[in-house]
């Protein structure tokens, strides 16, 4: 790590802040130029002990950058994750109040709800076995730190999007529900249609190849940073579709063909 606590405090503050004023602040890897992923997540668990103080309750996690696509673009080799709330969570054709988020954009994905822990070196076999079900779901992405840079042009690098909760907003859950070996997951797919116009398609196999091998991925590096994840969490597997942009207006439907559908409006 390179930055001190103060750093780290300084910059969660900056980011709780930032979210409750929907607002965006600085790079923080320009302000921080030699800044690792190690800070960023220190920063980012920084944040977790306010927001449980304020009321609110882990829901589980999220898992992201997951397409090689992705990866290669942000020059990366690596997927990020971070903190699911309970205030996050959407019903399935719920709307999303105009004053919620700043620039939202939606991904699809599919989730698992867990039936036990999961920590450290685990296996495909052992994520399949403490999982419950999985969904069809929604990732609704923000992001309280600028997108680029204004002066330098310099675009957001992946230590500030872990810093800022891997850039999570929300969730949305369908109602269907599946036993996790009920279907392959890698070829588990969905239509997204933005205002009834099909804008994305995409597999499950555009998660590192299987969705389950992101829990895998994450259970392993949330052991590094002392965390796991428990009997009851949610957690996104990461999305196999490219983001996509939510103003004002735009309602998102995801049919996921007999996995279920998924769908959310934006006021």
């Amino acid at each position: 790590m390179t930055l001190d606590t103060s750093q780290i405090e300084a910059a969660a503050q900056a980011l709780l802040a930032a979210e409750a004023e929907r607002r965006q602040i600085g790079l923080l890897s320009i302000a921080h130029p030699a800044m690792t992923l190690d800070d960023a997540y220190a920063i980012q668990a920084a944040q977790m002990r306010p927001k449980r103080d304020a009321g609110r309750r882990i829901l589980g996690w999220k898992i992201g950058l997951t397409s090689k696509v992705m990866q290669d673009a942000l020059g990366i080799d690596t997927p990020d994750s971070g903190v699911l709330y309970d205030d996050m969570l959407f019903e399935s054709g719920a709307r999303v109040p105009n004053t919620r988020y700043i620039e939202p954009r939606v991904e699809a994905e599919i989730a698992f709800v867990l039936k036990a822990p999961l920590e450290g070196e685990v296996s495909r076999a052992d994520v399949l076995a403490a999982t419950d079900y999985v969904v069809p779901a929604l990732e609704i992405l923000d992001t309280r730190i600028l997108r680029a840079d204004p002066e330098s042009g310099q675009r957001r690098r992946i230590v500030d999007t872990v810093a800022d909760n891997a850039a999570n907003a929300g969730i949305v859950l369908g109602e269907a529900r599946h036993a996790p070996d009920a279907f392959d997951l890698r070829w588990v797919g969905a239509i997204v249609k933005h205002n009834d116009e099909t804008v994305a398609t995409g597999l499950g196999a555009g998660v590192l190849d299987d969705p389950v091998t992101g829990l895998v991925w994450l259970a392993r590096r949330m052991h590094t940073y002392g965390q796991r994840m428990n009997a009851g969490d949610v957690v996104l597997s990461g999305s196999f579709i490219s983001p996509i942009e939510c103003p004002s207006g735009t309602r998102i439907d995801a049919d996921f063909g007999r996995f279920g559908r998924v769908g959310i409006d934006f006021a």
